[in-house]
């Protein structure tokens, strides 16, 4: 069966070990070198589940501790630029990884904890103006993702093609949409468009849309995991697999942070 993740199509997991077996039998081939038989190729072991749990665990746990340290150490003068230079950080580590296809342990964990020094820093702003909704946001995240997980277990929503192509769609259109409100801003427009201003019905209807598509990313990446796992990718692309957990994890949190912020009382 073709895989829907792009990773899982062709010769995909040949192409990240080095090694095919169609090379190995080529007609004309020197089966002895120095009278001795040839080498046998690098045994790759295949992907399993308790792969994917512990790198999952390993790279959250990287995010988790940064944003604690930087929650704790970084003062509110220097919380700008740090936050500054960690999400510009952060992006360049994301891209490499994205588009160099390079998911390998120490990007992974190095972009966890870039991005867990954003996450800190943003999560220390909103719960000194909205006290406790820190809290709500970490138990409404673990709420989404044992849900999610429960959807896909039970295939109440089967991942096809077509809703993988929606759901990108829908994640690059509200990335748009945020740039916009943001351009907007810089240049006057003190609420921007409207989909970050409290007092704007359409703020409401921005957040829960991103939040519910955050819940879909997590349905694509339990999915991917999946088909790694039956179609035998390599070990290594657990790390992609629990890179992706993380994105789809931090979304989540983010917009559930920003939404219920809208019922939290100002402290």
């Amino acid at each position: 069966m073709e895989s829907r993740n792009p990773a899982f199509r062709g010769n995909a997991f040949g192409r990240q070990t080095g090694w095919r077996r169609e090379e190995s039998l080529q007609p004309g081939a020197q089966p002895y070198m120095y009278g001795a038989p040839p080498a046998a190729p690098p045994a790759v072991r295949p992907m399993t589940l308790d792969d994917v749990v512990v790198r999952g665990f390993l790279t959250l746990a990287t995010l988790v501790v940064t944003a604690a340290l930087a929650w704790a150490l970084i003062p509110v003068e220097l919380a700008v630029p740090v936050l500054v230079v960690s999400v510009i950080a952060s992006l360049g580590v994301w891209a490499f990884i994205t588009f160099g296809r390079n998911a390998k342990a120490p990007l992974v964990i190095a972009f966890a904890a870039l991005y867990g020094v954003m996450v800190g820093i943003i999560s220390h702003a909103y719960n000194d103006v909205y006290h406790g909704v820190v809290f709500q946001a970490v138990i409404g995240t673990a709420l989404a993702f044992g849900a999610m997980l429960a959807v896909h277990a039970l295939r109440i929503i089967r991942v096809t093609p077509k809703f993988a192509r929606f759901v990108i769609a829908a994640g690059f259109a509200l990335i748009g949409l945020m740039l916009v409100n943001l351009v907007v801003q810089l240049f006057g427009g003190e609420d921007g468009i409207g989909i970050r201003d409290p007092s704007n019905p359409l703020a409401y209807v921005f957040s829960v849309v991103a939040i519910l598509v955050g819940c879909f990313f997590l349905l694509l990446d339990f999915d991917s995991i999946e088909q790694g796992v039956r179609h035998g990718a390599p070990e290594t692309f657990a790390w992609y697999c629990a890179f992706g957990l993380v994105l789809s994890l931090v979304w989540i949190y983010l917009e559930l942070l920003r939404f219920l912020s809208y019922f939290t009382g100002r402290d």
